[in-house]
């Protein structure tokens, strides 16, 4: 992993990143060539072409990241890869075709486009066809050690299994744990030099796993391997890296409190997402006005009440607030005001409902909200006062989650499916409090940017 603004980013991502980039360059100027030897053009190699390439590649990566072409799948699955890659391509076109029209001098002929698309995407399937597996295999996969053989080790062992893992472990080292779970781990007594025995199994990090730390850190042991040059994390910091949510079940106060984040001098990102927040609210909600008021009149032709409807949520340093929604429930959803748990196939919700929460048109009107600055595109979801009081009784850390502001999408939202018990608030909160923890521009960047994907895959709204 590589630690890219504050965001962990696998190499293999960045490697096929980079081979991306080189490959769509390379399309539009084969795109270039052939169509100037169609039409009997000189192809002059002192002509700068480097902006159009540029251009070209950079519009197509840009849709290969919001569509997730760089998920665990793509490296799995041609399959998946290859229709990814067709949707990422096809929002490419139309990104240029805008680009095209604001800045002209960057507009490649229509031929040189069209012959640049076929290119590209022949390269990309092919790319992934052949370089799919290797990256994806063992190859480029980290080694570790694990210094525990208890159910903490047990959960590195299942992440180790889960296709797209970016490990492997090469061994379990028992220590002296009551209960050992691994059956393959190694007893420390059998083991004479644990640095030695670290080395042997080509590891390049010792992850610790124990079940109990209180006395009984092996430190001098850890000093040595530390000092062999291999890296040597805590289990919590581990699996923040390798899921990209911080883990409540290992997770303590005093981790939270010295590990690496929750930066105090983000007065100029804060300057600057307020900055968009206003700028993007503000076209959002021109551009989207057709559509709102052409749901706003299915949802009043298909069921009585008001179109809109607004609900009293959770905000930065717990103050309330009011969101507006369009209405996708029928209007007696809640009897006497009582919030209760969205469901699957919820029967509350209406047919015109159930298509505008697949496409997350019911979120349009809270575009106001974050004009007026009790919102932030990106953030945690808000939630509903009940549920709040509720969940800061059952789940541990949730209230930091409120040192943040709210947004209409985040971390959670696209990493998890839509949430409707204190389990799903429970695993949400995870990866709310990585993006608290880790927050920066460039995460916020790739949260809007991968946005689209769940538009376009809505296999979690409900």
């Amino acid at each position: 992993m590589i630690r890219l603004f504050k965001h962990y980013v696998p190499h293999v991502v960045l490697l096929l990143g980079l081979v991306d980039a080189v490959l769509l360059m390379a399309s539009a100027e084969i795109a270039w060539i052939v169509r100037a030897h169609q039409i009997d053009m000189a192809v002059d190699a002192a002509t700068n072409r480097l902006p159009q390439l540029i251009s070209f590649a950079a519009a197509l990566q840009v849709s290969l990241v919001a569509v997730g072409a760089y998920g665990v799948g793509s490296f799995v699955s041609l399959r998946f890869a290859a229709a990814r890659l067709a949707v990422a391509i096809g929002l490419g076109v139309l990104f240029l075709s805008l680009l095209y029209f604001l800045v002209p001098g960057l507009t490649l002929w229509r031929s040189n486009l069209l012959y640049a698309m076929v290119i590209a995407a022949v390269l990309l399937v092919g790319t992934r066809a052949l370089l799919g597996g290797i990256l994806g295999g063992e190859t480029f996969k980290r080694r570790i050690v694990v210094l525990g053989a208890g159910a903490r080790a047990a959960r590195i062992s299942a992440l180790a299994a889960k296709p797209g893992a970016n490990f492997v472990v090469a061994g379990y080292v028992a220590m002296n744990e009551p209960k050992v779970v691994m059956p393959d781990a190694v007893e420390r007594g059998a083991i004479a030099n644990l640095a030695g025995h670290v080395v042997d199994c080509r590891a390049s990090e010792v992850v610790l796993a124990l079940e109990e730390r209180r006395n009984a850190l092996p430190l001098q042991d850890l000093l040595r391997v530390k000092t062999t040059g291999v890296a040597v994390s805590d289990i919590s910091t581990f699996l923040e890296r390798e899921t990209g949510r911080i883990d409540l079940n290992s997770v303590n106060p005093s981790w939270l409190i010295f590990s690496d984040g929750f930066a105090s001098g983000r007065a100029l990102s804060s300057a600057a997402k307020r900055a968009f927040d206003i700028v993007a609210s503000l076209m959002l909600l021109i551009l989207t006005l057709p559509i709102v008021i052409v749901t706003a009149i299915a949802i009043k032709l298909e069921s009585r009440g008001p179109a809109f409807y607004r609900q009293h949520r959770v905000g930065l340093y717990n103050q309330s607030f009011e969101i507006l929604k369009l209405r996708s429930m029928r209007q007696d959803a809640e009897i006497a005001g009582q919030a209760v748990w969205a469901a699957e196939r919820d029967p509350r919700i209406t047919r015109v409902g159930r298509l505008i929460r697949k496409l997350r048109i019911d979120e349009l009107p809270q575009t106001w909200t974050v004009l007026k600055g009790e919102m932030s595109f990106v953030g945690p979801r808000p939630e509903r006062p009940q549920f709040v009081a509720d969940l800061e009784q059952q789940v541990p850390y949730y209230a930091e989650r409120h040192m943040v502001k709210p947004g209409i999408t985040g971390w959670a939202q696209i990493n998890y499916p839509y949430g409707a018990s204190v389990d799903d608030a429970r695993h949400k909160l995870e990866y709310d409090l990585y993006y608290a923890k880790n927050y920066s521009p460039f995460l916020d960047l790739l949260i809007l940017l991968q946005t689209l994907k769940v538009v376009l895959w809505p296999s979690g709204a409900r």
